[in-house]
């Protein structure tokens, strides 16, 4: 599974938008609220699981979307599956950590 990412900062702390690689591009919409999962927010590199999973650690804000991103997060503890909102049957979900 590919991941696709981008790295920007948020009040001076690493933040991280990472999503299913198989999502770029796509249009959701569901009870009038509509999301686009652009390159331009998800979609500046390619990174295979490991690479993912340690731009996670790395990070003090995570922006995700995707079964497998939000399945990777929860498995090394940054987030649970069920406080993603399901959008199009697609999860979302933000992490702050302190």
């Amino acid at each position: 599974m590919m991941f696709s990412v981008r790295v920007t900062r948020y009040q001076h702390l690493p933040m991280l938008h990472i999503c299913d690689a198989d999502l770029l591009g796509r249009n959701l919409s569901e009870d009038g609220l509509q999301i686009s999962i652009t390159r331009s927010c998800y979609g500046r590199k390619l990174v295979d699981a490991a690479e993912a999973r340690t731009l996670l650690m790395e990070s003090a804000v995570i922006n995700m979307a995707g079964k497998e991103t939000i399945r990777l997060s929860a498995d090394i503890g940054m987030g649970q599956a069920s406080g993603a909102r399901i959008i199009d049957g697609v999860p979302f979900l933000v992490v702050f950590r302190m």
